[in-house]
């Protein structure tokens, strides 16, 4: 795991100053007797280095491309559409708000259009951004929830490579299922924080937190150092994992790849 550059850091910082004092992960502040909590200036994270997808032919001529599932890297900031050529709802940056290269998960083309799963939007909604604003590859990978087993799994092309336990939503403040896809692989600044070792933003938004709740409803698969919870339903709504198999799907799931979650 490559540490970056003190600008990358700083950069990740300045792009999150929205999100000041609040904790941009629901379920996290469950934690948080045990760790240190976000920073009020910067962000908590460092993003994790990624390749940039290399260049694929055009999506009009070719709508498969080589892996089970499409990913769209933006290579500029571009409007996000209800429809394409539709009206604008609204803008996506080249980097995530945690300073990830933005690389999205790609649901259905049309001629010169890609529909795209993005944390802008609310849940299981989705919009269109045209096509030559992004750099096209594609993956096998992608990662299962099970809700009630409370279980996770990795699959490639189809097969489980990677199978971990993980906590999940309590009664009440229940893990939103559907389809997301990742958008950034993080590592925290401060290695007793609530999120453990690392933690895998998701496109997701918990929809059932507490009345008042101050922090953010960003969903995550994220580490804890609350290990003991993990298997049971405890969380607002993020999914813990211990940091072994954390490491290995960090290594392993590509920015964009698809996540699902089941009941």
């Amino acid at each position: 795991m490559r540490v970056l550059s003190a600008a990358a850091v700083l950069l990740a910082g300045l792009l999150t100053g929205g999100c000041a004092a609040k904790d941009p992960f629901a379920g996290a502040q469950a934690d948080a007797a045990a760790g240190a909590a976000a920073s009020p200036t910067a962000s908590p994270f460092v993003p994790e280095a990624t390749a940039t997808p290399a260049p694929a032919p055009d999506v009009a001529a070719r709508p498969r491309i080589e892996g089970r599932y499409a990913l769209a890297a933006l290579e500029r900031g571009v409007a996000l559409r209800a429809r394409p050529a539709g009206r604008v709802i609204r803008r996506l940056e080249a980097r995530t708000e945690f300073g990830s290269h933005t690389v999205l998960s790609v649901t259905a083309q049309r001629p010169g259009w890609l529909q795209v799963l993005t944390p802008e939007l609310p849940n299981h909604r989705r919009g269109w951004i045209p096509a030559d604003a992004a750099t096209l590859a594609g993956t096998d990978y992608e990662i299962r929830v099970d809700r009630s087993a409370r279980r996770a799994a990795l699959r490639r092309d189809g097969r489980t490579v990677l199978r971990f336990p993980v906590a999940v939503g309590r009664p009440g403040n229940e893990t939103p299922l559907g389809r997301f896809a990742v958008t950034d692989k993080l590592r925290p600044h401060d290695p007793t924080s609530p999120y453990g070792c690392c933690a895998i933003a998701l496109t997701g938004h918990q929809t059932k937190l507490e009345p008042g709740w101050p922090g953010g409803d960003r969903l995550a698969i994220h580490g804890t150092p609350a290990t003991w919870t993990i298997g049971k339903a405890v969380s607002l709504g993020c999914m813990r994992a211990d940091a072994a198999a954390l490491k290995r799907l960090l290594r392993r799931v590509p920015l964009g790849a698809p996540v699902r979650i089941v009941a």
